[in-house]
């Protein structure tokens, strides 16, 4: 008995039996005797709940045949990878290389990918990128909402991504992807000193809304096109600021935006940009020129004042000389109003009547 060995194999295990190194067969379900006075017998216990088989010699197991019925085998050249499914549950993405699965113990299902387009797209992508085998094997990421992922390939433009997850093999090709936001846009344009038509230095801060039209264009004209449109709205109000003199500036600061889009407009489109909106949030001016615009407002609303008292002079002259004339062509109204002023001076209870010369009674006591 010094010269058996015993080797029980449960139901859900596979015995690997080796003699002398060499594989010779598989040992199932059992228990199994074997006579080796040598020691040159040796049986290596796997279990098949592990769905994958692996073994430093499974190249030599899978040649020998003996899986055929137990194990299916599948060997990944370096332009393949697969995709395993068990029980329906991904679980892993493998490389180049020999592979053996048991097939009577869990669902196992494979699927092979060639790799022939360096971007790997799936139905279940959601779910595969999720698994950190994939990682190994895939540069994975995603593009956010309201925007798209501008795509190269080895340095050159390829496509343009949608928002969601992407995943590209590793090592098949140099993968870039620049996320560009098409979503509405506020540039401002802070602190800007302009010398105007008539030499006044102003301060302008200034407002700019814009939004990508043109991904490709707005990632591969410039390296930055938030700072290049920056530049070029710099340029458009000095432009535009430097033509006018300040009295037209403040007049009418509506034209001045309107001139500013007409000339950003061409230049944000040559970056793939549009720009919607253009506009001068704060004028600030020297503190000298501040008192001096002070100074003539007050004079203009004193003249505005003066002229208003001069205007309700004259009416009221000339109420009193058509008074006068009416009075003068019309003695009965001079009468009648002579009549109304006693009236008030009779209503008031105090008056007074001095008897003096003759007849001055006589025409009180008519007036009356």
């Amino acid at each position: 008995m010094f010269f058996c060995k015993v080797f029980r194999i449960h139901s859900f295990e596979m015995g690997l039996r080796f003699r002398a190194g060499e594989f010779c067969g598989l040992l199932g379900p059992g228990t199994h005797w074997f006579f080796d006075p040598l020691d040159r017998v040796k049986v290596e216990v796997v279990s098949r709940r592990q769905p994958f088989l692996q073994h430093e010699k499974l190249d030599l197991i899978v040649k020998s045949g003996e899986l055929k019925g137990h194990a299916q085998v599948f060997d990944l050249e370096d332009s393949q990878r697969a995709l395993v499914w068990i029980e329906g549950r991904f679980t892993r993405i493998c490389a180049p290389g020999q592979y053996a699965y048991w097939t009577d113990q869990r669902a196992v299902r494979v699927e092979i990918v060639d790799l022939h387009r360096p971007r790997f797209e799936h139905e279940d992508l959601k779910v595969i990128v999720r698994s950190s085998t994939a990682r190994e094997q895939l540069e994975i990421g995603a593009v956010s909402r309201g925007c798209v992922g501008v795509l190269f390939l080895d340095g050159r433009f390829s496509e343009i991504l949608e928002p969601g997850p992407w995943a590209f093999w590793k090592g098949v090709a140099d993968v870039r992807v620049v996320e560009v936001d098409l979503r509405e846009v506020t540039l401002d344009v802070p602190g800007q000193e302009i010398m105007s038509a008539d030499k006044v230095t102003l301060r302008l801060n200034a407002v700019a809304t814009y939004h990508v039209i043109d991904p490709r264009r707005a990632v591969c004209a410039t390296d930055d096109y938030k700072q290049a449109l920056y530049r070029e709205a710099q340029l458009v109000l000095r432009a535009v600021v430097g033509g006018r003199e300040l009295d037209s500036l403040l007049a009418d600061k509506e034209a001045v935006a309107h001139e500013a889009v007409a000339l950003l407009a061409p230049r944000a489109e040559g970056l793939g940009l549009q720009v919607s909106a253009f506009g001068i949030r704060d004028l600030i001016l020297p503190g000298d020129m501040k008192d001096l615009m002070n100074k003539v407002t007050e004079a203009k609303k004193a003249a505005e004042a003066n002229l208003i008292t001069r205007r309700e002079e004259t009416a009221a002259l000339r109420s009193q000389a058509n008074s006068a004339k009416l009075l003068v062509d019309h003695p009965m109204l001079m009468r009648l109003r002579e009549l109304e002023v006693l009236e008030k001076v009779v209503a008031t209870g105090k008056l007074s009547v001095v008897l003096s010369d003759k007849g001055l009674a006589d025409r009180v006591v008519n007036l009356i």
